[in-house]
């Protein structure tokens, strides 16, 4: 007797599912567990390896978002096109590499932000039809050239950018290591500690001063990979990863059972 072509499609991938969303829950469980088991450190003794801070953020050099042009701290962009069941498809994703101080009211950090998983609040969303975009989106297009195809130019776009904003808070998780004679802004770009990356001599003392009273910096690490640059709290990250972790853990077997109960039916 012929095995139904559905029955084998359905229960196959639901088997095959199951594993898959059980491990992605246990890597879930298993952050959150590390967020509540790293104690929060202050910046002016924290021990270096993974840490867990909370401060203010501060930009060392100047940057600007891409599609706003506003000054920040370090900013999140992407682009998207529309995908079925009215979603979206994320085809370019982009972000700052500039390193920016992190002051707890006890010392200062340098944050490293390439590689972090990133959750910021605020968030600016505009939809634009490819062929007539704004003159913000079109630049950046033109300056990334081959992020969006032709094709994709005739649909409707939708553009991203998320800011942290000088002054505002933020939790840290990542690794910290001692404080280097040269901090490199981004790739390619070196200045010695001493800091002459503005014009004024006022700018130059102050950024001289903040670079002398750096206690380490923190970036993603190479042994513990687990970098978190949150707005959120950490029992706010903890909650939300204890529910979302607990759902994958009982839904993976329960899809796997679901999906063998099939595959059994369609060949009986």
């Amino acid at each position: 007797m012929a095995i139904p072509l559905d029955g084998l499609f359905w229960g196959g991938s639901l088997a095959i599912a199951g594993p898959v969303v059980f491990l992605r829950g246990f890597a879930l469980w298993r952050r959150r567990r590390l967020i509540q088991d790293t104690p929060t450190a202050r910046i002016r003794s924290m021990a270096m390896g993974l840490v867990e801070v909370n401060g203010t953020a501060h930009a060392r050099s100047n940057v600007a978002a891409p599609f706003s042009g506003h000054e920040c701290v370090y900013w999140q962009v992407d682009i998207s096109v529309p995908a079925r069941r009215n979603t979206w498809r994320v085809i370019h994703r982009n972000s700052s590499g500039q390193p920016f101080f992190l002051d707890d009211g006890t010392g200062l950090a340098l944050v490293y932000p390439s590689g972090a998983e990133c959750s910021l609040r605020h968030q600016v969303e505009e939809v634009a039809q490819g062929l007539a975009l704004p003159d913000c989106y079109s630049d950046y297009l033109k300056e990334h050239g081959g992020v969006v195809t032709g094709l994709a130019r005739l649909s409707p776009l939708r553009f991203r950018e998320r800011k942290l904003e000088e002054g505002q808070r933020l939790y840290v998780l990542g690794t910290a290591t001692p404080r280097a004679q040269t901090v490199v802004i981004s790739e390619g770009e070196e200045l010695a500690a001493t800091g002459t990356d503005g014009p004024g001599a006022l700018h130059q003392r102050r950024l001289r001063e903040r670079d002398a009273g750096v206690r380490g910096l923190i970036r993603r690490g190479t042994r513990e990979p687990t970098f978190i640059l949150s707005q959120d709290s950490e029992k706010s990250i903890a909650f939300g990863l204890g529910i979302h972790s607990t759902l994958l853990l009982v839904g993976g077997p329960i899809a796997t059972a679901i999906g063998l109960w099939v595959l059994l039916g369609a060949r009986s």
